[in-house]
């Protein structure tokens, strides 16, 4: 992990790609569209012997940059050429834009090349933490405003606490490590930034998450019914050595379970400092 990663520097927006992309994207997508449109034994054709890719640059000039099409170059390479220098300088959400319009045209020309690219593309964008899928041929988010705006104001309001800021910056820097991310211990670690705050509250650092849940219940800060539902929602039960998350029984976890679990993890976080600070209760750190 990196060092920025360890030491919690890494922000959320940069974790999880909701406006702009990094490098790092734009060269993946780039990666596919070079490996399904340019391959060795096309580069050289000249277009007018080449249907299928000729059609899709054809396509490109008059429907996507409203270019004549006499004024394509003749080479597949040269065409080529100024479709790459246009993406590496266009704004990020031009760079999805034709994204989209090439996996439109490939699943026409070509099903099986249109759902390779389709699959390439999603790869990279789950490898680079992107807030974004290729659905069908249309980009869709998969990380909202309101789920960046819960986590990092849990950051906020947890900066004075050692225990529950540690663990969310602990689960968000498990997720920022695109070499090799854990999900199943960022998932662990959310749940323990919940399990720490709510020790904080009761005053028991030695309580379980089910234990501190019921004074929490108890001395009304929590309703019945949430409580009952986050109990429902993470699935813990509680024995000798503490918290055991039926999730993590799961022989595959990913990004959008690890994402679910620290949004959760942190609107729950956010509920319990509102509430407490509406009661008068000063939280121990």
């Amino acid at each position: 992990m990196k060092f920025s990663e360890r030491q919690g520097l890494v922000k959320v927006r940069s974790v999880l790609q909701s406006e702009g992309i990094t490098d790092a994207i734009r060269n993946g997508l780039w990666d596919g569209i070079h490996l399904h449109l340019l391959s060795n034994d096309v580069q050289e054709w000249r277009l007018v012997e080449d249907v299928k890719y000729g059609d899709i640059l054809r396509r490109l000039w008059h429907l996507y940059f409203k270019k004549p099409i006499d004024l394509m170059p003749d080479s597949y390479r040269s065409a080529m050429a100024e479709v790459r220098q246009y993406f590496f300088k266009c704004v990020w959400f031009e760079v999805f834009d034709f994204v989209e319009f090439i996996t439109e045209d490939l699943q026409q020309f070509d099903e099986r090349i249109g759902t390779s690219f389709r699959t390439f593309v999603n790869n990279v964008l789950e490898r680079e933490l992107s807030a974004y899928r290729l659905v069908d041929s249309q980009f869709t988010p998969i990380t909202s405003e309101e789920e960046i705006a819960s986590i990092e104001n849990a950051l906020n309001n947890t900066s004075a606490m050692v225990g529950p800021h540690a663990h969310l910056k602990s689960a968000l820097a498990l997720l920022a490590n695109r070499d090799k991310p854990d999900y199943r211990n960022s998932v662990k670690e959310s749940i323990s930034a919940v399990e720490s705050i709510a020790k904080l509250l009761t005053g028991q650092p030695k309580a379980t998450l089910g234990e501190a849940l019921q004074k929490l219940e108890a001395g009304g800060l929590i309703h019945p019914a949430l409580k009952k539902s986050l109990s429902a929602l993470y699935g813990y039960t509680s024995d000798a050595d503490g918290i055991r998350h039926a999730m993590l029984d799961e022989p595959k976890l990913g990004l959008t379970d690890a994402k679910f679990m620290l949004v959760s993890c942190t609107g729950f976080i956010n509920y319990l400092v509102a509430k407490a600070a509406e009661g008068g209760i000063a939280i121990k750190t």
